[in-house]
């Protein structure tokens, strides 16, 4: 009865994890926010650990699923945004559904680095951690540095990063409810959806190739898989570096990558990164994503047992998730001409600003307004979003600094 209730919370985490890839802005943070605000009706029902898979499961096909609406709507995640610009050539040529099978590619190929460092988090994660954490704001300065660096319009990346780093340092001083909910909501959903309406594209038809003709070279899985290795653990590790940081790092290994080389290894960093995050929630304690902030919550105590479970419904989900996301995409390539995008936009937008006023209160929706400009000034001013992450970036920079 026990494994029959982890399957049914698996197949529910899939089921809504589905739902909010698919649907532009619905971040999984506002499942997981609803899933914690209501524990106490939930835990009279079902085991902490079934709560658990459930968050899993929606979390990792949610990776997978939410790249089908970042290529062929336009409306990224965070964790998908760098892949826009790559996934579009693609759609324009006519080749969306190749874009996508190249994602879940990635997504897949991430299965055996996360068992890779999953040994090597668990044998020495807690002496590396002892290491890093006295120059931890070192550490993020420089990520940060980096990243702004990189950028072509330097003074504009600075500021982004500093403009939502003030946000983020002004959210943790509100008295607001699950206050990530309406500042990334704004920062990366809301902002994306309210630009998507503003837009108007012609996409063309669309080709339906089969698997067996969109082919990833040995040599380009090993440059993807060196990338990866290379790249993920520093961000699975460090507070407020997520898939969006992996991802450029992991592209200036490959010096020359191409473009379905960038989107396989977006795949695999953003579930490397999230199956990982689970992994350090176990040996430290800390959570690096809102999915692992949820289950710390369930389980302020994971047990190795817990751990094998959670990563066991990792890679279940993994399997079912490619082949919904290949149903899913062949459905979007047939129909996406058909799609009224303007007004499906603007249900999601009333949609999560009626959610964050009801979980997050007034404060939480005047977040909401705030996060949500100051994703359209990085948009407008044609800044890389990563520089949003700033948010997040800037209370960690502090919260670390030796006093």
């Amino acid at each position: 009865m026990a494994i029959l209730g982890l399957l049914v919370a698996l197949l529910l985490g899939v089921t809504c994890g589905t739902l909010t890839g698919i649907i532009p802005g619905l971040h999984i943070n506002l499942v997981s926010s609803i899933a914690v605000s209501s524990l106490t009706f939930l835990l009279g029902i079902f085991p902490p650990i079934s709560i658990a898979v459930f968050i899993v499961s929606l979390s990792i096909t949610n990776i997978f699923i939410e790249f089908i609406p970042s290529t062929f709507l336009g409306c990224p995640d965070e964790s998908s945004s760098l892949s826009v610009l790559p996934a579009h050539q693609f759609l324009l040529e006519g080749k969306g559904h190749e874009a996508v099978v190249y994602s879940i590619y990635g997504c897949l190929i991430a299965l055996p680095i996360i068992a890779i460092f999953t040994i090597v988090f668990i044998y020495s994660l807690n002496s590396i951690f002892s290491y890093l954490k006295p120059i931890m704001f070192l550490i993020l300065i420089s990520s940060s540095a980096y990243s702004i660096l990189r950028e072509d319009k330097k003074i504009i990346a600075f500021f982004i990063f500093t403009l939502s780093g003030f946000l983020g340092l002004s959210s943790l001083n509100l008295e607001i409810k699950d206050s990530l909910l309406p500042l990334l909501t704004g920062l990366f959903g809301s902002s994306s959806l309210i630009t998507s309406i503003i837009k108007k594209q012609t996409i063309p038809e669309q080709k339906i190739c089969k698997i067996k003709d969109i082919k990833i070279t040995r040599e380009e899985l090993k440059n993807v898989f060196l990338a990866s290795i290379l790249s993920t653990p520093l961000c699975s590790v460090l507070p407020a570096l997520g898939s969006s940081q992996a991802a450029i790092i992991g592209s200036d290994i490959l010096e020359k990558i191409k473009q379905k080389e960038f989107i396989v290894l977006l795949g695999a960093i953003n579930t490397t990164v999230m199956a990982l995050s689970f992994v350090t929630l176990y040996i430290l304690g800390k959570s690096r994503t809102g999915s692992a902030v949820a289950i710390n919550t369930l389980l302020p105590v994971i047990s190795f047992q817990n751990l094998l479970i959670i990563l066991t419904a990792v890679s279940l989900t993994c399997i079912i998730s490619s082949f919904l996301s290949l149903k899913i995409s062949k459905i979007f390539s047939k129909n996406i001409n058909k799609i009224s995008y303007r007004k499906l936009s603007l249900s999601i937008l009333f949609f999560l600003s009626f959610m964050i006023f009801i979980f997050s209160g007034i404060l939480g929706f005047l977040l909401f307004i705030a996060s949500t400009a100051t994703g359209l000034v990085a948009i407008f001013l044609n800044s890389r979003r990563t520089n949003l992450m700033g948010s997040l970036m800037l209370p960690s920079i502090l919260f670390y600094i030796p006093m």
